[in-house]
């Protein structure tokens, strides 16, 4: 009975998940296009919204999403617009990775003081966000304004209709359910049956609730980066005239020096002391070997 109910509830969720019919609309060129009629043909896509995205059909429901990949000007001020933009239309970001990757840079020498540390780089920006469905076709307008190149848009419009009148006779089918168990003789297989049928009947008001969200509210996934590289010019101190000016101080670095002299007197006169009976027993050595020496020049 358990696996059954569950093998009932998994069916469901694959039922809800992947049924219906999808619209899509690419923004895309053949092969045998050259690049002027690519860049014309794309200019042309870009300048209205497809109907897919404001689609519209009595007793229909629909799950609408969108994938827009644009170049744009600047990626910050892209960015800073689509969030006021959304937050305008009632929608709000779920994601947004904006990274800038560095090409090269150089610092140049401007005075004693100054120098310009002159850097190369590329921005991009990787967002998700959603917006009240009926708004969908503004928000995509909008970001189509901002654009310099349209390189791809993706809308898709799912039909879930069918899937959203499985999950209200599902709904029905648990509640005819329960009032069959409780019909039942009260023993320890009724608890366990109640608790799977709440079980079921949990998923399925998740599932449900879930479905009316999508509709409500639309994914959109936003891929912006910047067609050319842009360089930012930032004012930075002299580094090397400053180690070359604070490197050497002749009458510091003297006295330093006298000091460290007069430490190293003391430590080998220290070190002398600690082996002043090797130092005697030379002294010894030498004054017999001397004499030994002069006796033997005498004879």
């Amino acid at each position: 009975m358990k696996n059954s109910k569950f093998s009932i509830v998994l069916s469901s969720l694959i039922l809800l998940t992947f049924a219906g019919c999808n619209k899509t609309e690419t923004s895309g060129s053949g092969d045998q296009m050259s690049k002027v009629d690519q860049t014309a043909a794309m200019s042309e896509v870009s300048d209205s919204i497809s109907s897919v995205a404001s689609a519209q059909v009595k007793d229909k429901q629909f799950i609408k999403s969108a994938d827009v990949n644009i170049e744009v000007k600047d990626v910050y001020d892209a960015t800073i617009f689509i969030e006021n933009t959304l937050k305008n239309l009632g929608g709000f970001v779920t994601s947004s990775q904006l990274n800038s990757q560095t090409i090269s840079e150089n610092t140049f020498t401007i005075s004693d003081e100054k120098s310009m540390l002159v850097r190369k780089f590329q921005a991009d920006n990787s967002m998700e966000v959603r917006v009240p469905t009926e708004k969908l076709a503004d928000l995509l307008q909008s970001i189509n304004d901002k654009k310099v190149f349209l390189n791809s848009r993706i809308i898709v419009a799912e039909d879930v209709t069918a899937n959203i009148k499985l999950a209200e006779l599902e709904a029905i089918r648990n509640k005819k359910t329960a009032t069959k168990i409780e019909k039942l003789n009260n023993d320890k297989g009724k608890v366990t049956m109640a608790d799977d049928n709440d079980q079921i009947g949990n998923y399925q008001k998740i599932s449900s609730f879930e479905m009316k969200d999508q509709i409500k509210y639309s994914n959109v996934k936003i891929y912006i980066t910047e067609p050319q590289l842009r360089i930012a010019q930032i004012p930075v101190a002299n580094i090397q005239n400053l180690d070359d000016q604070y490197k050497y101080n002749f009458f510091y670095d003297a006295k330093n020096a006298l000091v460290e002299g007069f430490y190293l007197i003391q430590k080998l006169i220290l070190g002398l002391l600690k082996i002043w009976p090797l130092v005697l027993a030379g002294v010894v050595v030498t004054f017999f070997y001397r004499k030994r020496k002069i006796t033997s020049n005498k004879v």
